[in-house]
């Protein structure tokens, strides 16, 4: 039985996933520290260890990072923390599965239009993604030496009920549902021409779950996608027939620094699914119904 230490649980992903974990019958205990307990952003290895010690997980799960901000804030959130879990992880519980998030963003621009692999050479063309690389290359390489069972899910687009406003269908759902509280013919969004692979934040939180109970680890890097590409206009268009908006979408401006550069990405998800028996149960019709549906139940 496996008793699990989770950071970020109050955020979209690690809210999921506390539920996850909380309903698989191989979980005990679900241990959620909240930052006045442990701040993984802010506090130092020694007071890392001490929780760890204290708690005496069996696996580490962390849902913490950051998806805006400057470079340095963006190392710090995804780089450093992921350094700091190592470090106090090799230190107080060696023998514990320590999971981390990782990103899409770490491949870059893709030249051919197929599904990437966890073995395509990463190169990032924004600090956020820079930022999430060298996180997962610390994992793996502190995972193939023996230091630390580690391993990155590289989480591309997730989408799902209680998804925020940093993220391009959080924000048209709003958008959208004050245009029809205001009678508005029109919503105004970035781009919506490049094609993203979103997957369902439930489905996300199974691989989670996965990871972290999984009895060995063959790889130290799975992807966490559907396996599908869409544009992004295409996913708006289905948040605005679940929300019966018929009025204007513009597109304006460019979009998030972190993923601009990035006209197509998919991923290829056989990884997931042959090493950890997972696939995604969610289709992205249903996806976006929940979180319209979310919203107004809010």
């Amino acid at each position: 039985m496996t008793r699990v230490l989770l950071f970020g649980a109050s955020g979209f992903i690690g809210g999921h996933a506390r539920d996850a974990l909380a309903a698989d019958p191989r979980v005990t205990e679900v241990v959620c520290p909240g930052r006045a307990t442990y701040d993984l952003l802010g506090g130092d290895v020694a007071g890392l260890a001490a929780l760890l010690r204290e708690v005496a997980p069996d696996a580490v799960v962390s849902c913490v990072g950051a998806l805006t901000g400057s470079a340095g804030e963006l190392v710090t959130a995804n780089t450093l923390v992921a350094a700091k879990l190592l470090e106090a992880t090799a230190e107080a519980a060696p023998q514990a599965r320590l999971v981390r998030l990782g990103s899409a963003g770490e491949y870059g621009p893709l030249p051919q239009r197929v599904p990437v692999t966890e073995e395509l050479p990463a190169r990032p063309v924004s600090a956020y993604g820079v930022s999430h690389l060298a996180g997962t290359r610390l994992f793996q390489l502190a995972g193939e030496a023996g230091q630390v069972d580690a391993v990155s899910l590289r989480v591309f687009n997730p989408i799902g009920p209680g998804m925020s406003q940093e993220n391009l269908l959080g924000r048209a759902a709003a958008r959208i549902r004050a245009a029809l509280a205001e009678g508005a013919g029109e919503i105004t969004l970035g781009p919506l021409s490049a094609y993203r692979d979103f997957v369902d934040v439930r489905d996300l939180a199974a691989l989670i779950a996965a990871a972290t109970l999984a009895s060995t680890l063959r790889h130290r890097v799975v992807n966490a996608g559907s396996g599908r590409a869409v544009t992004a206009r295409q996913a708006v268009a289905l948040l605005a027939d679940a929300a019966g908006y018929d009025g204007a979408i513009h597109e304006v401006g460019v979009g998030p620094q972190r993923s601009q550069a990035v006209d197509w990405i998919q991923a290829d998800i056989g990884r997931a699914r042959d090493e950890l028996g997972w696939s995604p149960v969610r289709d992205l019709a249903t996806s976006i119904k929940d979180i319209w549906a979310a919203g107004d139940a809010r």
